[in-house]
């Protein structure tokens, strides 16, 4: 190592491309897609439409728009024998688990698989981003004893995943609820699942490994397993005359508060003031503030004892449990949504590539003479 290098661990601060999908202005709390505040997109925007957006550069028109959903539609229904290999899966099988090898799967039924050219690239993305959504569905009804749901042409992306998980169409307010989800959690940057697929495309290897990469990266409990813990952990107050004292005495014995802090915002994550606000209606609307109130509690005392602010995970998990979405496909449905930045940033990155290939600084012993095994002590 050179006397003037500087180690980064975990890469932080460390610009390792360029990037024209996402940006985030951590002292500012803003998060922007293509130049749109997540805010506004949230508010007047459609899943599909951010996933044209990513994928193009502009928001779609109404042809554009209308053709986007067309392929989505046709790209909904999963091979036979991804359906026979999720019957097979263990009862307790880690949905992450199952939804890292159904991905592995279906490049095996894709007869462009092995085609990097950027149109056929373009047209796996979108078989991901159909296919993933049936995929959990599927996964979760199967896990349940229950038969998969066929998905319904004339379902929006949102309201149709929610339709394959259930089995009855969702009321209008709870798939719009779910839209937006799936926006908030469409892209992030170089967060680690992003740059894990990144790093997998740079070896010139198949849009569905890099996904593979980005899924796997993603499962650990410091990305995208965070929202089920923190629901693991409202599920344990219970009450919210309990949050106060609970969390007084966690942050005592200096247990871990998950859903709070995070490496890029300085102040609170937009994508969390949007699901504070979804969090609250949903309980409103459902008369069961329970889960909402002992949100509150919990985010007022970590921002006074801590000065930690929620991010996108804390509020995501009682919303969640609100649309009766259990615990551990959270995780799952965070990779359905962000499976639109992960293919936009692949293509991002095979348009430009570059082997991603850092250094390390060898701290191990001196060289030293080879001892025969008789001779050594």
């Amino acid at each position: 190592m050179m006397a003037d290098q500087v180690i980064h661990k975990g890469l932080e601060g460390v610009v390792v491309s360029t990037n024209a999908l996402t940006y985030i202005d951590g002292h500012a709390g803003k998060l922007m897609y293509r130049g749109y505040l997540i805010g506004d997109l949230a508010e007047q925007s459609t899943y599909e439409e951010v996933v044209w957006l990513l994928l193009h550069g502009e928001l779609p028109n109404q042809r554009e728009l209308a053709a986007l959903k067309a392929e989505l539609v046709a790209n909904r229904t999963i091979p036979e024998h991804l359906l026979t290999l999720l019957k097979l899966l263990p009862a307790d099988t880690n949905a992450m688990a199952a939804l890292r090898t159904a991905v592995s799967m279906l490049a095996l039924s894709d007869l462009e698989s092995e085609d990097n050219s950027e149109a056929a690239n373009r047209r796996k993305a979108l078989r991901l981003v159909a296919k993933m959504a049936t995929v959990v569905a599927a996964f979760e009804r199967i896990r349940n004893g229950k038969e998969p749901v066929l998905p319904r042409p004339d379902l929006s992306h949102a309201a149709n995943f929610l339709y394959m998980l259930n089995g009855e169409v969702p009321k209008e307010t709870m798939a719009r609820v779910f839209d937006v989800c799936l926006i908030l959690h469409a892209d992030h940057e170089m967060n680690a699942s992003t740059f894990a697929a990144r790093v997998t495309a740079s070896t010139l290897s198949d849009i569905y490994s890099a996904v593979t990469a980005a899924i796997g990266t993603l499962k650990g409990p410091l990305h995208g397993g965070a929202n089920t813990k923190v629901m693991e952990m409202l599920l344990e107050i219970q009450d919210p005359d309990n949050a106060e004292h609970w969390i007084k005495e966690a942050l005592a014995n200096k247990q871990r508060i998950m859903g709070f802090g995070h490496r890029v915002y300085k102040t609170e994550d937009p994508r969390a003031t949007v699901l504070r606000r979804l969090s609250r209606e949903l309980g409103e609307k459902q008369d069961s503030t329970r889960w909402y109130k002992i949100s509150r509690t919990v985010e007022q005392e970590v921002l006074a004892q801590k000065g930690l602010y929620p991010n996108v995970d804390f509020y995501s998990a009682s919303t969640y449990y609100l649309m009766g979405i259990r615990t551990d496909l959270y995780t799952p449905i965070f990779a359905l949504a962000r499976i639109a930045g992960w293919v936009a940033n692949l293509l991002e990155q095979y348009a430009d590539n570059r082997l991603i290939r850092p250094d390390s600084e060898y701290i191990g012993p001196k060289e030293r003479p080879y001892v025969p095994v008789n001779q050594r002590n």
